[in-house]
């Protein structure tokens, strides 16, 4: 009887990887944690790094110590900036720094929040160049667009004082993306169905608006994302005057 062959380290290694997304499908963070920082590979692997970013912003979601969760958040940052350095074609790096950019930025205050607003939107157009069916690619780009339609007057003022041409959209581009968004991967974040709630509420339209706060407030509470999307749709839907089951 022949001997069953050793896995190749390039085998392993892909499997790791299997486990390692199923692992943060079922929201397993922290034992998702600790098989990323076992894997070792003969050089920094990108594959990895921006997995371990991911994991790291997911456990930030569930902490409540601000310090432990800036500590999460700019490790997350580190970490795939890094794998950004080692591998520019991989649209998921490109996506995570995007991500990562931005929520360290807001530790640094509005101001370097705008600041760092068109490389933010660079790497997200990057990694939807890469993967165009990347559903979560597409809804960081109608969050990006919502929140500068979105803008108070005091944020323009500070924006127009850092660009000559200050970062400027509708809430009809946002509106695209997540329908994008949503025809690529039905149902795939509740997070995605509230902002399109959200956008179509802006923009006027009340009963599409209802229509999509009532399929986010319907989905399964699972992670962070979920409650929050569950919270803010509710909210909303409650300020337009829909009667809510306690």
């Amino acid at each position: 009887m022949a001997e069953p062959q050793e896995e190749s380290p390039e085998t392993r290694l892909q499997n790791a990887f299997t486990r390692a997304d199923a692992m943060f499908d079922n929201q397993e963070i922290e034992e998702l944690l600790a098989l990323l920082r076992e894997i070792t590979t003969p050089q920094p692997n990108d594959e990895v790094l921006w997995r371990l970013a991911r994991a790291l912003n997911e456990q930030s979601k569930r902490v409540d110590d601000k310090a432990e969760k800036k500590k999460l958040i700019f490790e997350a940052h580190d970490s795939v900036k890094q794998a950004l350095a080692l591998n520019d074609k991989n649209f998921a790096c490109h996506k995570w720094y995007a991500i990562l950019m931005d929520k360290v930025a807001e530790y640094e205050g509005t101001k370097a929040r705008i600041s760092q607003a068109y490389v933010v939107k660079e790497h997200f157009v990057k990694a939807s160049e890469l993967n165009p069916k990347d559903a979560t690619t597409l809804y960081s780009l109608g969050v990006w667009c919502f929140l500068f339609a979105d803008m108070p007057w005091y944020q323009r003022k500070i924006a127009g004082a850092l660009f000559a041409s200050p970062p400027t959209s509708t809430y009809d581009e946002a509106l695209q993306y997540f329908q994008k968004a949503e025809e690529t991967e039905p149902g795939f974040f509740s997070k995605n169905l509230m902002m399109l709630g959200k956008t179509y509420s802006r923009m006027g339209d009340k009963k599409m608006a209802m229509v999509y706060l009532t399929r986010a407030m319907e989905r399964p509470i699972k992670t962070p994302d979920d409650k929050e999307a569950h919270k803010e749709a509710g909210d909303l839907l409650s300020k337009m005057g829909v009667k809510l089951d306690k």
